[in-house]
């Protein structure tokens, strides 16, 4: 139950969506003075080298970060993603790729707190070793969906939530739909962000019913479909799902993700860029 490690996936095309839609609501949140919680339910390692065994087995890195590497977007936001990216390296060449909690402490400031869960033993230690030095942050090696609901409401009044499971276990789909139903009833205005694999189609047309059915407002949808779906076993696409979003957010990310597609996906790609449910 605990197998799944990041590090083979590093810098995918699935983390290019991620840490894009992440980076773009963490700019906006830290806008604002106040201070802000940022929760993430599966943290993972937190930091990795491109370099070594894990992501050099699969360089799946190859078709994600390293087709940017080199792009100038005519959209800002791609291109800050690009630049943030470029930070986490010391030169010129792509050697690093920073997980959500490194690109979510790059836009902490000192009167926020960041919250880190993680259950794989080894994946902790390094998420530790990665995350130490700031006294506002907090590694947990505990249940994430656990986590997170007892977490809130946040004495900020301000959160920002990332719930990005391997989905190893089948039941994850539901336990997502269910925990956020819990986090959202103890703190209705927080901004929630759900990361998901489209491997069985079918689950995630359940997934995004069972939020549509829920009776929360404002959801966003995007998804970078870097083929189209199949039968065949392996992730064909993924998707983040944003509840109570930026204001901007759609409005980038329609922007965005026809030039992820050229750049990223097979002829078949295809992308999604969806309002789920109205404000």
């Amino acid at each position: 139950m605990l197998s799944y490690r990041h590090s083979f996936h590093a810098g995918n095309p699935a983390d290019v969506l991620k840490h894009l839609v992440l980076a773009q609501v963490l700019n906006y949140q830290t806008i604002k003075d106040k201070p802000l919680d940022y929760i993430d339910t599966h943290s993972g390692a937190g930091f990795f080298e491109l370099a070594a065994a894990d992501a050099q087995k699969t360089q799946e890195y190859q078709d994600g970060i390293e087709k940017l590497w080199a792009h100038t977007s005519m959209h800002e936001a791609l291109n800050d993603y690009i630049e943030l990216i470029k930070s986490f390296n010391e030169t010129n060449e792509l050697a690093f790729y920073p997980g959500s909690p490194k690109i979510a402490e790059h836009y902490l400031r000192r009167q926020d707190k960041g919250w880190f869960f993680e259950l794989h033993p080894r994946d902790l230690v390094l998420l530790e070793e990665n995350m130490q030095g700031k006294r506002s942050i907090r590694v947990r090696g505990e249940n994430g969906f656990a986590g997170l609901v007892g977490l809130l409401p946040p004495a900020s009044r301000r959160a920002c939530v990332l719930i990005d499971p391997p989905y190893e276990i089948k039941d994850d789909y539901e336990t997502v739909v269910s925990t956020l139903v819990k986090a959202h009833q103890r703190f209705a205005t927080g901004t929630y962000m759900i990361w998901y694999p489209v491997v069985d189609r079918e689950r995630i047309d359940n997934m995004e019913q069972g939020l549509i059915n829920s009776g929360m407002r404002n959801i966003q949808l995007f998804e970078l479909g870097t083929e189209a779906d199949t039968d065949v076993h392996g992730m064909t696409a993924s998707g983040m799902i944003v509840i109570n979003p930026p204001w901007k957010l759609k409005q980038t990310m329609d922007a965005v993700m026809p030039e992820l597609v050229e750049l990223l996906s097979k002829p078949s790609g295809f992308y999604r860029s969806e309002q789920l449910v109205n404000e």
